[in-house]
């Protein structure tokens, strides 16, 4: 027989020969005092040595233990911070390429549903891919080059319609002329802007996507990700301790059902809103009508702000066309985005998608300034990202009462107490 005796994760066995052939199973007792003897006095120098580091005094001061580990998280911080400044090319590729595949592995999956293994949905789905992409290239590229040229060479035209426009105003409403800045001031601001999004898509270009190696090499990784993604969400699981893996599973399925729906609502409603803006305009005589189309398509990457972003400059050549072109294409921006608003993304996206403007209009910015004009593609998926994981690993343990919470931000917002 084998009896085991724990004290405080140390284990004992206790083994005893059976010298009596009618009691085999049987432990001597001066055998067990023996041993109970042994353990106790073992257990007296265990202790000490074990006993469990006692619960920190939340109000004491900083020690000086603790104050050498925030530094050392401090510094440790600045480092990673330096080293992902230095990969930003890198990091800008690995994250577009990981949200493409979420959005198109449920493509690959419904695939594999109908029996076709997965990497000849891979390559099925790279070839489609191609397709399309050579076909807006022949198609789309040349009108599209001819127009933004057209819009170029109209820039001064426009800019000076716009400063008749405005210098009638001024003249019919004096009190406007002084509230607005001067037509130079006005053109050295937009100088500045246009410089800056010149600079911008400059170190994009030059930064990742200007040679065609990088653009072979996203397709590879792309390839691997999408034909092989089980041992990464492994890894990513593994990296996870035991206490947050559930929460873990819960961020990235989150993560990739969000991802999904907007991609789906790009798709969809950028084309619906796209052809709706160039036809509209091209109706009405606001030129060039495919670029604005293009833009308003663009524009579906930013939910909430892209409509205002796409608006300035449609309205801005339609001014410079007279007051009636302007009211026209202002109706046509209403109407459309009204419908798109209420129809199109309560059908599309429903409620998957709910990002504040603010945090988006942030995570634009923030992802511009760090990667350029490519980094503006990922600030939908940043900012959902970050509102899941504090949901998550935050919001969710601490179960927060919503609606009191609603009723606290009311009151203070409207001034109560």
């Amino acid at each position: 027989m084998t009896g085991e005796w724990e004290i405080r994760g140390r284990e004992f066995p206790l083994r005893q020969e059976a010298t009596d052939s009618k009691t085999p199973d049987k432990i001597s007792v001066h055998s067990c005092l023996f041993v109970v003897s042994f353990a106790s006095a073992s257990a007296k120098m265990v202790l000490p040595f074990m006993k469990e580091p006692e619960h920190e005094n939340q109000h004491a001061p900083l020690s000086y233990h603790g104050a050498w580990r925030i530094v050392w998280l401090v510094f440790l911080l600045i480092i990673l911070w330096l080293i992902l400044r230095a990969l930003e090319p890198v990091i800008l590729l690995f994250a577009l390429v990981f949200l493409l595949a979420m959005v198109l592995n449920p493509i690959v999956v419904w695939l594999q549903k109908h029996r076709v293994p997965r990497f000849v949905s891979v390559i099925l789905l790279m070839l489609a891919l191609v397709a399309v992409t050579t076909t807006i290239v022949v198609f789309a590229i040349p009108p599209l080059t001819r127009q933004t040229e057209e819009l170029i060479r109209s820039t001064p035209r426009v800019w000076q319609g716009i400063r008749t426009r405005i210098e009638s105003l001024t003249k019919s409403y004096p009190e406007v002329r002084e509230a607005l800045p001067h037509s130079e001031e006005i053109a050295g601001k937009a100088g500045a802007a246009a410089g800056t999004v010149g600079n911008i898509l400059l170190r994009s270009t030059l930064g990742l996507v200007g040679g065609v190696a990088s653009f072979v090499f996203a397709i590879l990784l792309l390839v691997f990700v999408l034909a092989s993604p089980r041992p990464l969400v492994a890894a990513y699981l593994a990296l996870a301790p035991d206490r947050y893996r559930e929460q873990a599973h819960r961020t990235l399925a989150r993560l990739m059902r969000q991802m999904t729906a907007w991609a789906r609502g790009v798709a969809i409603n950028g084309v619906i809103t796209g052809l709706s803006i160039g036809v509209l305009l091209w109706l009405i005589g606001v030129q060039p009508a495919l670029i604005f189309g293009v833009f308003a398509f663009l524009g579906e990457f930013l939910p909430n702000i892209g409509a205002f972003l796409v608006s300035i400059p449609i309205l801005l050549v339609a001014l410079s066309l007279g007051a009636t072109k302007f009211w026209m294409a202002l109706l046509v921006i209403v109407i459309v985005y009204q419908v798109e608003l209420n129809v199109l993304v309560p059908g599309v996206l429903g409620k998957e998608m709910r990002l504040h403007p603010v945090n988006i209009l942030f995570f634009t910015l923030a992802t511009a300034t760090m990667f350029g004009l490519l980094g503006v593609f990922l600030a939908v998926p940043a900012a959902a990202l970050v509102q899941i994981v504090i949901d998550e690993f935050y919001l969710q343990p601490r179960k927060p009462n919503y609606a009191a919470l609603d009723r606290e931000a009311a009151a203070l917002v409207e001034g109560k107490k």
